[in-house]
Formats: structure tokens, C-alpha cells, sequence
């Protein structure tokens, strides 16, 4: 198998971290800008799809004042994260874990959830975008892939 070179699993790393931060701290528009300007955020955890810049933006936004609403902090953990070769260099396809974390007010720390991503990324002036983000839960059964690590 053709592997990413280390500095671009390093760059889509760092992206996780940064986007996590960014919704877990209420910045929704910093959170949407993470995405590409037509990007897809797919979760069957939510009624419907977030397609572009101005959805995605309402997405983290109502997320953020659920959080205020409820005296909840959440944290989104992403790990075990395989970057895989994409269509070309400015293309890749990653898959990962990801968990959230729920903390009410004078509470107890709970997992929320665990779910798996794959997302296609795709690199714009020197930053990994999430062009298209499927969600799926642990208790939805195992995906069928493709040999390119995508969904069949």
C-alpha cells in the first residue's frame, strides 16, 4: 500500500486538533472554516446533513448554545487516525475514531459516544480542508470499504 508521506499525516493531525479546539470552544465559524467552502458534514447522530459554509456555521453554532443552554462541556478526542493517498497530492482520505466526551456543571465526566469518520480531505493554500465527512456509529454495523479505504 502507498503511504502519505509523514508530513502530510502530520499536517491532517494537527487539522483534527485544530477543529476539535475550534467547536469544542464554541467557535463556529472558525469550526466551518475548517471545511471546504461546499463541504459535507454527514452524522446520522443529527436529523439532517450540514452542506456548506453557511450550514456548517449553524451546526457548530447550535452546538455551541445546546453546550451554554445545558451547562455541558464537550470535548471531541479524535484518534487512531490512517491518512491514506487521495486522488492526487492535494487529495487524501482519512479514517479515524472519534469520541465525545460530556461534562455537566459540578458533574461526572461521561463518553457520549463512539463513532468513526472518513473524511476526504483536500489540501487548499497549504491546509487540510474536509471536503465530504461521513459519521458513523459504532452501533450501525461495519462499513463495507473499497481497497482505496472508502465506502463502497
Amino acid at each position: 500500500m502507498t503511504e502519505v508521506p509523514d508530513a502530510v499525516a502530520t499536517q491532517v493531525l494537527r487539522a483534527y486538533a485544530r477543529q476539535s479546539r475550534l467547536i469544542d470552544t464554541g467557535d463556529a465559524s472558525g469550526w466551518a472554516a475548517t471545511f471546504t467552502a461546499d463541504g459535507e458534514f454527514h452524522s446520522p447522530s443529527y436529523p439532517a446533513p450540514a452542506v456548506g459554509a453557511e450550514a456548517l456555521r449553524d451546526f457548530a453554532a447550535a452546538f455551541a448554545r445546546t453546550a451554554l443552554e445545558t451547562g455541558v462541556v464537550s470535548r471531541h478526542v479524535v484518534t487512531n487516525v490512517d491518512v491514506l493517498p487521495g486522488a492526487d497530492v492535494d487529495h487524501v482520505v482519512a479514517h479515524a475514531y472519534l469520541q465525545i466526551v460530556a461534562t455537566p456543571t459540578g458533574g461526572e465526566s461521561r463518553l457520549v459516544r463512539l463513532t468513526t469518520l472518513t473524511d476526504q480531505l483536500v489540501r487548499r493554500d497549504g491546509r487540510w480542508l474536509v471536503a465530504h465527512r461521513e459519521v458513523r456509529r459504532d452501533d450501525a454495523g461495519l462499513p463495507v470499504t473499497t481497497g482505496t479505504g472508502t465506502h463502497a
